[in-house]
């Protein structure tokens, strides 16, 4: 038995790469006497909202496909996002960053990284680096102090595949969790061991 999930974020209509993500966790649970379950990554309050969750659920049900428990919203699961990241900060795995998309994507990436993947910048700043950039009023985001270059997961479809991690954000300049952070906690609280995703 495996218990699988369907997470769309309400900010339009369902196309046909979410209904063919739902259709193979559907049947991927089904066919195991699993669990499936809905929940709405809805944490993007400038493009969420509730008449395209709606819209979702009926299209979802027109096809026949259903889901065992009531859906569940990530807007009203935020205590369980800051909890997750306290429990980090205590154990000092993370650190505040002030860059923008735009500088990290302008800066230089250390050796290992891959286009694009966060350099560092906010790593080990000093304590006098530290106060500047709180004084500048731009308003920080948490990232996770990672010690692990990669890492590999086994897919049941396409074999192990290694990948290359930073130090992702966990929460964003704006106060908003990150989903690489909020989709983890919603797993492993709802008991979710089979994602099906797409190829990215």
């Amino acid at each position: 038995m495996v218990t699988g999930r369907f997470a769309p974020s309400p900010t339009g209509d369902l196309h046909v790469g979410n209904l063919r993500t739902f259709l193979l966790a559907w049947l991927f649970a089904r066919s195991t006497e699993g669990t499936i379950l809905l929940r709405f990554e809805d944490l993007d309050i400038a493009t969420a909202r509730r008449e395209y969750e709606a819209g979702q659920h009926r299209d979802l049900a027109a096809l026949g496909l259903d889901w065992d428990t009531d859906p569940v919203r990530q807007s009203d699961r935020r205590e369980l996002y800051e909890d997750a990241i306290a429990d980090l900060e205590r154990a000092g795995l993370t650190y505040r960053c002030w860059c923008s998309r735009r500088e990290i994507r302008e800066a230089a990436t250390a050796p290992h990284g891959p286009p694009g993947s966060y350099p560092g910048t906010c790593r080990d700043l000093s304590t006098a680096a530290t106060a500047e950039r709180d004084a500048s009023g731009r308003p920080p985001a948490v990232r996770l102090r990672t010690d692990h270059p990669s890492i590999t997961i086994h897919d049941a479809v396409c074999g192990d595949h290694t990948e290359t991690v930073d130090d992702f954000v966990l929460r964003r300049g704006d106060g908003t969790p990150a989903y690489n952070l909020v989709v983890v906690v919603d797993d492993a609280e709802q008991g979710v061991d089979q994602v099906v995703r797409a190829d990215d």
